[in-house]
């Protein structure tokens, strides 16, 4: 029984964007108390994906989220840092499971055993229910990070490579949440503008880059 054996799924969100965290969760389903309709959480919708979310916190034996910021992205490469991720989601189960199953075709460092599965998001309720919570949390921080940095439409994209993302780059050039590892941002970095805190109050200040 999965309940026993306390089964671990682990998924991430936020590989490919040029900009913010990279999100992993952990979850340990309870085998006699299954949530209809989990799987990939790029195939559901955002209000589907909102309300399993909601329902897999609820009922699950145990979850946690673990997260890399763009510091550590930077530093380590996007792989490293989702890995380390996924690593910091298992730590923070209150439960320790016996086996993590992960998608994909890495895995990360963790005191239990562990196996990749690809396409496990699709395949595996563990991970689906992962892919859906990580999914899930990091878009309401993207959308948070819209409300400081409103210039790069955060709030429709999440950080993602898309042309009006692009040519906001271009624009503005990259805000303290753009990974600079990735090329379109380091291409756009001859222009930059910083956010000057006044209180409550955020105001733009272009800062002059070299000529491009």
């Amino acid at each position: 029984m999965r309940m026993a054996r306390l089964v671990a799924g682990i998924d991430e969100a936020g590989v490919g964007p040029l900009a913010g965290p990279v999100l992993a969760a952990a979850v340990i389903l309870h085998c006699k108390r299954p949530v209809a309709g989990v799987a990939d959480s790029k195939t559901l919708s955002a209000p589907r994906r909102t309300m399993l979310a909601a329902e897999i916190k609820q009922v699950a034996v145990c979850w946690a989220l673990g997260r890399a910021d763009v510091e550590e992205i930077d530093r380590l490469n996007i792989l490293q840092a989702a890995l380390l991720a996924m690593k910091r989601a298992v730590d923070a189960l209150p439960r320790l499971p016996v086996l993590a199953l992960v998608d994909g075709t890495h895995c990360p460092a963790l005191t239990c055993p562990v196996r990749a599965i690809i396409h496990g998001d699709a395949l595996v309720p563990e991970i689906s229910a992962a892919s859906i919570l990580a999914k899930v949390a990091r878009d309401l921080e993207m959308c948070e990070w819209h409300e400081r940095y409103p210039v790069y439409g955060f709030q429709s994209h999440k950080g993602y490579g898309t042309r009006s993302h692009v040519d906001a780059l271009r624009k503005y050039g990259p805000c303290p949440i753009h990974r600079r590892s990735f090329e379109p941002v380091r291409r756009a970095m001859g222009v930059s503008f910083q956010l000057r805190d006044n209180g409550t109050d955020a105001e733009w200040r272009e800062v002059k880059g070299p000529e491009r």
